[in-house]
Formats: structure tokens, C-alpha cells, sequence
């Protein structure tokens, strides 16, 4: 285990050179929110707990809040290829530190609509149903936003659903720029909402909640890690407070190769890895309950990987859908250019549900708008060649940088069979993706948004897309939303899991990424995948007993 940069022991546990302790409860790949919540879920069952992580804790440096480095040079990305369905290699947008991808997530904690669980009819099909409902995971919604500190106040948003519980921290407030915008939203009839936001924060004498007097770059949020630790990161919210019980364990630089089953094929009796930073060697453990959660792209490829004469298909995959029903969101990044100067330091605050589910004028979900980080100067000449001729070619890029006003549009991707993650001959991975599945909600929504630029103070023809976060309309190698490569369900015909998250096909495997996810809707994911891994930590922790 290496030790946080913010921890102050400085004799980590380690499982390194153990011959005869490395059998544990529970074995857990991966740290992200859905691995490192159930570790904080279960760390206080007193069952042993291992870690496994593929990399290390991220650096605490000052690249962590520059444009350049970040976004511009890819610094913290892994240096991996994938390929595409033609065989052509790209970059994917991942990440491998302890906390998962949410040491770069912004920190935006939606729940899923009520509609999302049920049957939704998009235009270009069907958005199925989930094998459980709303109201069955809402009591988890409630622990997930309390645990990771999210900033909010329901009742706003009218697209929501019923909630037991009122947000545990009261919203972000805006900033004077953002609450002008959200009054000429309002007069336009719609219904903005502050933006659900998972950050450590300050509050006034009022019980409003501030920017944190330490973190003097608070608009470092949508892709940068924080260096201050006031984002509600996995690694800062449960891996650390995880690792202060004595039965839990984590061992980083651990890449997990396959998984190994008896002669019988139910039950998986050893996690083989690679472990060391430079010369790396094998080692073995084993757990009566192991865990997969490396993202839907990994955790789908460490099953296929893991294909044996019992699981000739990978492991979970005697339905074939293992790997398939990859989704990733319709997402576009815009900047408006305002007519007054937004001096907004922390912009992430608001929201817009208005046509998640439909509108007047189109029987069909278009999505959501919320606002993005802010852009700055470096992040805008990184765009400059793509946006040549679009802006007064005599504003300079710190100028533009005043008047930018970022939103995020998200629709929902529909699960296709044919997205598919598959692996080739020598072990390369293949991510094969219909780029234009269900878009033509998104472009409404775009026209929605631009067609009431010049009632929200913005420059009408102002509106450009651009690609510092995400890349613009998402293409291939963006994967931060990433989900349904080893879907849950009750039929073991369509579904690799059950209800639980257990692999129907074993009796000691289960899954807790994004990966279960069966739609997407059109919302972040994070706060989804946080509140069902608090649900199959309490499945875990009776079973253990």
C-alpha cells in the first residue's frame, strides 16, 4: 500500500512478499466509486480486505491545477492504445490512481430520474428497463449523497424523484454572473436548479455554502485533480478512511491479468497480477468473494480475458453479453460568450431539466444542461486552430476567457448490442462504437440553448463547441462515462448479474462499476454507481456473516 499524500503513517501495509496470508475475505480490483465505496461500506465487518489497485496514488503537485498539463499534454492519462472497429489505434481518456476516474470527474452527483428505471422509448429505440426500481435504490441515493458531502437542495428540480431525505449540505451559491442566468432562465419560463456538486466546502453564518478559503483555484474541478483534497473523490471520501481499519489492506502498482475457477467453474479461487512499478512479478490470491470493479471497459476485459474450458466466452458470459451494451452518454461541451464579463470563479452550480423527458415540440427525451468549469486562456488557445474565424480575431484569448460561459449537454446513448468491448489475438483491446446512436435529441437541445442566447445576456452566434473536456461530441477515445459492458438483470439469458451484482454463472464473483448498468440515462453516472455499490455492501456484509 502506498500511503496518501495527505496520510500521515508512514509504515503502510503491504501484502508484498506475504507466502501465507493471502487468502482474504474479500478481494476488491479497483478503487474507484464503486470499489472504493464498498471498501468503506465493508471495512467496519472486521473481514479481511484487499485492495487491488493498477496504479498509485496520484501525484499532489502543481501541474494538478494547470491547463497545459492537464488537458493540453494529457500528463495524469495512461499511455495505453485501444482500437477501434476498423483496427485504428487512439488514445483512450483514462485514468489509473487510486480513487478510479473520480480523481477527474467533476463532481456533479445526479440520481437517475424515476423514468430511468422503467422502459423509456427514445428516437432511435428503446431505453430498457432495470431489474430494479427507483424507490429500491432512493434510500441508498440518500446515504451516497451524505457520505460524499454533496451540496444541493431537492425540491428544485421538477424531473427529480421522491427523496427521503433533504441534501446533508445546502447548495453551492451562485456567483453573481451564474444567478443572473439563472434569473433569465426563469424568465423564459424553465425551472434551473443548483447543481448537485460532491465538494468539501466552507459555510457563511447563514449556512450557505462557500468556496473553501484553502482552495484558491475552487474553478479547478471538471477534469483536474484537486490539490487540496475538496473534491469528493473515492481515494479522499472512503479508500483512505477504509484503510484506517486494521482488517483492510491495499496493495497498489497491482494489475490484475485473470481470474482462475475450480474444476467445477463456480467459484473463482485465484486473482493473478502483476505487481511492482518497473520489474514486475506475478503473484496470486485468492477470497471467498471477489469484487471487480475496473471500469466498464476493464472489468468487461478482465472477464473475456479470464476464458477458460469451463467459461469458453469469459467468465459471466455464458449469455454472450458480456462486453457488449457499451455506453457512454451524447455529450457536448459549449461555450457561450457573454456580453458582460463573468467574473465566476466556481461556475459548476446549476442545472436545467426542463426537456429531460421531452418538450412541446418533440415526443422524445432530449437530456440535460449544466454548467461546466470554467475555461481558461490556456484551455481556449488550445482550441484556437479549430476556432480560427468563429470570434473577433482581435479578442485576445485572456479577454475571451472573461466573457466564456461553459454548459454541458448530456443525452442518453442507447444500449446497442453491437457496442461492443472484444479483445484480439494478442490481447489488444477493441472498442467497436456507433458515434451518432440517438443523437438527435442533443442537436435539440443545442438548438434550445442557442435559440435563447440573447435572452441569457450571450452573444447570439457565440455558441462553440469545443473538446478541452471530454472532446467535442464525444468521440471514441472519451470515456468517463462509461457504462452496461456486464449488465444486471433477473434472466441469466440476457444478463451477466443478478440483482445483487453477482455473476450468475458463479457463486463468488460479483461486479460494482458502471459496468451493471443496463441504460444510462442522461445524467452523470457516479452517483448511481456509489449508491448501488452501498447496496451490495449491505448484500456482502449479510452474506459474510
Amino acid at each position: 500500500m502506498s500511503p496518501s499524500p495527505g496520510r500521515t503513517d508512514d509504515v503502510p501495509r503491504t501484502v508484498a512478499g506475504m507466502t501465507d496470508a493471502r487468502h482474504y475475505d474479500v478481494i476488491i480490483i479497483g478503487t474507484g466509486a464503486g470499489g472504493g465505496t464498498l471498501a468503506h461500506r465493508l471495512a467496519p465487518t472486521g473481514k479481511r480486505i484487499l485492495l487491488l489497485e493498477r496504479g498509485d496514488y496520484l501525484p499532489r503537485e502543481r501541474d494538478n491545477w494547470e491547463s497545459t498539463a492537464v488537458f493540453v499534454k494529457g500528463k495524469y492519462r495512461a499511455p495505453e492504445f485501444w482500437y477501434d472497429k476498423h483496427g485504428n489505434q487512439f488514445p483512450p481518456e483514462v485514468n489509473y490512481y487510486v480513487g478510479g476516474n473520480t480523481k477527474f470527474y467533476g463532481a456533479a452527483l445526479f440520481r437517475l430520474r424515476p423514468e430511468d428505471f422503467g422502459e423509456l422509448r427514445h428516437h432511435d429505440g428503446i431505453s430498457p428497463a432495470w431489474p430494479l426500481s427507483y424507490e429500491e435504490l432512493e434510500p441508498y441515493y440518500t446515504q451516497a449523497e451524505h457520505l460524499y458531502l454533496v451540496h444541493g437542495r431537492h425540491g428544485e428540480d421538477p424531473t427529480e424523484g421522491p427523496t427521503s431525505a433533504q441534501y446533508a449540505y445546502p447548495p453551492v451559491q451562485h456567483e453573481p454572473r451564474i444567478q443572473q442566468l439563472s434569473h433569465d432562465l426563469e424568465k423564459q419560463g424553465l425551472h434551473p436548479f443548483h447543481l448537485p456538486i460532491g465538494v468539501n466546502l466552507t459555510q457563511d453564518d447563514r449556512g450557505r455554502a462557500t468556496h473553501a478559503s484553502a482552495c484558491i483555484r475552487c474553478d479547478r474541478v471538471d477534469g483536474f485533480p484537486c490539490l487540496v483534497g475538496a473534491k469528493s473523490d473515492a481515494q479522499v471520501i472512503c479508500v483512505d478512511p477504509a484503510l484506517e481499519h486494521a482488517n483492510v489492506e491495499m496493495l497498489t502498482h497491482a494489475d490484475v491479468r485473470r481470474l482462475d475457477t475450480d474444476a467445477t467453474g463456480r467459484s473463482v479461487t485465484s486473482v493473478v497480477a502483476t505487481v511492482g512499478d518497473g520489474a514486475a512479478s506475478t503473484v496470486e490470491f485468492s477470497a471467498d468473494i471477489v469484487v471487480v470493479a475496473c471500469g466498464a471497459v476493464n472489468s468487461a476485459v478482465l472477464l473475456l480475458r479470464s476464458a477458460d474450458d469451463r467459461h469458453p466466452q469469459g467468465l459471466a458470459n455464458s449469455s454472450g453479453v458480456v462486453g457488449r451494451h457499451y455506453m457512454r452518454h451524447n455529450n457536448l461541451a459549449l461555450m457561450a460568450v457573454s456580453k458582460e464579463p463573468n467574473d465566476t470563479k466556481f461556475q459548476k452550480t446549476l442545472a436545467l431539466h426542463d426537456w429531460y423527458l421531452g418538450s412541446d415540440d418533440w415526443d422524445y427525451p432530449l437530456g440535460g444542461i449544466q454548467m461546466l468549469g470554467k475555461s481558461d486562456a490556456e484551455q481556449i488557445h488550445g482550441e484556437a486552430p479549430r476556432w480560427a474565424g468563429a470570434v473577433a480575431p482581435d479578442m485576445p484569448f485572456e479577454v475571451l476567457a472573461h466573457h466564456a460561459v461553459d454548459f454541458w449537454l448530456c443525452g442518453e446513448d442507447l444500449p446497442l448490442a453491437e457496442n461492443r468491448v472484444t479483445l484480439d489475438g494478442d490481447g489488444g483491446i477493441h472498442l467497436a462504437l456507433d458515434e451518432k446512436n440517438n443523437i438527435a435529441g442533443l442537436k435539440r437541445l443545442r438548438h434550445k440553448l442557442q435559440g435563447m442566447l440573447s435572452h441569457l445576456g450571450m452573444h447570439e452566434h457565440h455558441l462553440l463547441s469545443h473538446s478541452i473536456y471530454l472532446h467535442k461530441g464525444m468521440p471514441i477515445g472519451a470515456t468517463a462515462h462509461q457504462a452496461g459492458t456486464v449488465r444486471f438483470g433477473r434472466d441469466p439469458a440476457d444478463s451477466a448479474l443478478d440483482v445483487n451484482c453477482k455473476a450468475h454463472d458463479l457463486d463468488n464473483l460479483y461486479v460494482v462499476d458502471t459496468s451493471f448498468f443496463p441504460s444510462i440515462g442522461a445524467v452523470n453516472p457516479s452517483l448511481t454507481a456509489i449508491a448501488n455499490a452501498l447496496r451490495v455492501g449491505d448484500h456482502l456484509a449479510e452474506r459474510l456473516r
